[in-house]
């Protein structure tokens, strides 16, 4: 298959469009970013990635924390609004009509309508060039009581999550596999009583 080469760019997708609280009290924020992910799985380290002009920018260096709060489809002209105003300005949490939640962990609220909620500290900023790179400390995950089961297993498969790919939002689709699932070994067929010999 022929293929076309283009310049070097972030084009790296899908990613999840998370809508971050930073700050705290009346100047609590929301800004959605689409730079981020997991790092390192023990201990749990993720980041985000932000302009340095950005009004949340100053808040989340100031307090050294954040919450990433992962978006359903539901939320996702919510989070596309949160993206496009400063907080400087609009208090989004009111525009939206969404709920501060204050949880233990950091003094940055979480975004209650939000299915699930990564509460962070930063542990080191790293510049890279147009954005800042804020690794932080996962220290407490919250979600929503519907998406556990009888066993106590969280399914995020019932959050409805929403992706971003080029500039243009997806709710995700059917499940195709999961993790392992290209090598794990088919159970063995039983043979049936008559073809025994």
């Amino acid at each position: 298959m022929e293929k076309i080469k283009f310049r070097a760019g972030a084009l790296l997708a899908p990613v999840p469009p998370v809508m971050v609280s930073c700050g705290s009290g009346a100047s609590a924020n929301i800004i959605t970013v689409a730079w981020t992910g997991i790092l390192n799985t023990v201990p749990p380290k993720t980041y985000i990635s932000v302009r340095q002009k950005r009004h949340s920018y100053g808040l989340i260096k100031e307090s050294g924390e954040f919450v990433l709060n992962l978006t359903p489809a539901s939320l996702v002209r919510t989070a596309d609004f949160c993206g496009m105003y400063t907080g400087a300005k609009v208090d989004k949490f009111e525009k939206c009509r969404l709920t501060k939640q204050a949880v233990e962990e950091v003094g940055t609220p979480l975004i209650a309508e939000c299915p699930i909620s990564l509460c962070c500290r930063v542990s080191e900023i790293v510049p890279l060039g147009s954005h800042d790179m804020f690794i932080a400390d996962v220290v407490a995950v919250y979600a929503n009581e519907e998406l556990l089961d009888g066993a106590g297993k969280l399914h995020v498969e019932r959050a409805d999550l929403c992706a971003y790919a080029h500039g243009e939002y997806f709710s995700l689709g059917k499940r195709l596999g999961s993790f392992g699932f290209s090598a794990r070994k088919k159970p063995k067929k039983q043979r049936k009583p008559h073809e025994r010999s």
